[in-house]
């Protein structure tokens, strides 16, 4: 393999591990977002002041929402050790802690022996130029750099030996002490340089935010092409979470105190959403990153799969069908588009390509309209039901509207293309043989599934690693050679991509736990790491 293919895989396998952690973190937000939709559909006027049931349930989604810091920095430390050892996660823990409390507002103003209460105009306003106040429970960014700093420590000192007068602090015991110690010193870094970067992203959030719906409309873009490497959810997290300010899920699900925010906000650095002739508005701005993707997933994709059904061949309607149904099913109800996605990717890239443009385009049209609506998990039915009544959903109905439309012009390009270009599209190009017709369900034979998957991929021999994150399989191949896509295909998964030549991803969609425990299962008495495991 030539040195270029070699930077090639490493760098894709460390950005597809990175992309594995987030999401760890990422998974536990659809809870925050059930918690507190049905908080504000019990109580949607008084966000709890009128309801106790409805105030618990807000304030225990706001348990997740307000300490993402922490949740990105046990999570990354966790998903990037190489054993995803508890170690590792104690000490992205103890990580976060140290840099929260060494640089927070107060205690660098004690370091500065500046009395903030006291200060005004021009004074206050240079204080909070320097964003120490953003040095909070909930900065991403923070438990991002403290994530990957402690997964670090463990990869490289988990094995080290003390002398024996220390030997009970050797191994593991060491890694959340010398990450302590490593905290403390990139506090001391952090201080240095954090007015530097809290003041460029928050530069470059101004100026997306200021691109307005165009803005909106490539973020969506760019998210949909993205999705055949799996590195969309590095994207997301600029524009969904606390990274350069965007924020937009955590202060759409927040509507009730995102709203008392911009009340009182004075400027643009304290205006939760966009700040407009001198006021901070935020009522049809907060949530402009998510609302356009519910008419594409709702609505739009749906209607592509009714195209592909409907120019299959006569002979494989049944197979095409049961295809396109399942995955038309979990588009609508939760937002998982993938299954969908991957069954025309690749043997039709112009129509991911299209797909793509009229994402764009959706999300740039509800943001243009200031149509909002919210999500903790994906733009589907279900986080709809429970974004309603959220302060900040603003003529949400009107996506529904878009939604039809939108169905409308999926099912006319996709239908018209197809036929035009004789596009292969499932059940148009190569026959789908009867196995194909055992789309994943939660009654599959996951074990026979397991099995030639395994043998798809070359065999145990073949296998390097196997991890997986919230629709897919990733794994390392020592070999590309013996992967047979096709024979992994017939299990009835959604896809299989290559981002590179050692690294293979099974697109399996929201089983994908249940295939990689029996995966796992078959694999145990291998010399296959698992779960992130890097082998010796």
């Amino acid at each position: 393999m030539s040195k270029g293919h070699m930077v090639k895989d490493k760098l894709m396998m460390a950005l597809q591990r990175f992309g594995k952690a987030m999401m760890g973190a990422v998974a536990v937000m659809p809870v925050a977002a059930l918690l507190m939709g049905v908080g504000y559909w019990i109580d949607p006027e008084g966000w709890g002041a009128n309801s106790a049931i409805a105030a618990v349930l807000i304030k225990a989604g706001g348990a997740v929402l307000d300490n993402l810091g922490w949740i990105f920095a046990i999570a990354l430390s966790f998903g990037l050790a190489r054993d995803s050892n508890g170690a590792a996660a104690l000490s992205g823990f103890l990580g976060f802690g140290t840099v929260k409390l060494l640089i927070s507002a107060g205690t660098v103003a004690g370091y500065k022996g500046i009395d903030v209460t006291k200060l005004e105009g021009d004074d206050l306003i240079a204080w909070k130029a320097h964003g120490w106040d953003a040095i909070n429970d909930k900065n991403v960014l923070i438990g991002i750099l403290v994530g990957i700093l402690a997964a670090w420590v463990y990869n490289h000192f988990h094995k080290t030996k003390l002398p024996d007068f220390l030997a009970f602090f050797s191994g593991r015991r060491l890694v959340p002490i010398m990450t302590s110690l490593l905290s403390i010193v990139l506090s001391g870094i952090l201080y240095i340089v954090w007015p530097i970067i809290y003041n460029l992203l928050f530069t470059l959030g101004e100026k997306i935010q200021n691109m307005g719906p165009l803005g909106a409309g490539i973020y969506g873009f760019v998210n949909r092409l993205l999705i055949p490497t799996g590195l969309h959810h590095a994207v997301n997290s600029i524009f969904w979470f606390d990274v350069i300010g965007i924020d937009d899920i955590n202060k759409f699900l927040h509507g009730g105190e995102t709203i008392a925010a911009a009340k009182v906000a004075t400027d643009a650095a304290s205006c939760p959403g966009q700040w407009v002739n001198g006021a901070c508005e935020v009522i049809g701005f907060v949530g402009r990153y998510q609302a356009g993707f519910f008419p594409i997933m709702m609505f739009g994709l749906p209607a592509a799969a009714l195209a592909m059904f409907l120019r299959a061949k006569s002979t494989q309607k049944k197979v095409v069908g049961s295809l396109m149904f399942a995955g038309a099913l979990a588009s609508i109800f939760t937002g998982v588009t993938e299954p969908l996605e991957f069954a025309f990717m690749f043997v039709a890239p112009l129509l991911y390509l299209v797909h793509a443009l009229l994402t764009g385009i959706a999300v740039a049209v509800a943001a243009a309209f200031h149509w909002t609506a919210g999500f903790g998990f994906s733009a589907g039915l279900v986080d709809m039901v429970l974004s309603a009544r959220n302060p900040l959903a603003n003529q949400w109905y009107m996506l529904l509207v878009m939604g039809v439309v939108f169905a409308a012009i999926y099912f006319c390009v996709f239908y018209f293309l197809i036929g035009a270009l004789n596009l292969k599209t499932p059940g148009r190009g190569e026959d789908l043989d009867s196995e194909a017709q055992a789309v994943l369900t939660g009654n599959s034979d996951y074990t026979s599934i397991a099995q030639r998957i395994i043998a798809g991929l070359g065999g145990p021999s073949n296998i390097d690693l196997v991890d997986y994150c919230a629709t897919r399989l990733r794994v390392t191949v020592k070999d590309h050679l013996p992967v047979k896509e096709a024979e992994i295909k017939k299990t009835g998964v959604a896809g299989v991509i290559r981002p590179s030549q050692k690294s293979v991803q099974v697109i399996v969609g929201p089983q994908v736990q249940y295939v990689y425990d029996e995966v796992a299962a078959q694999l145990q008495n291998s010399s296959v790491a698992l779960q992130g495991e890097q082998p010796a």
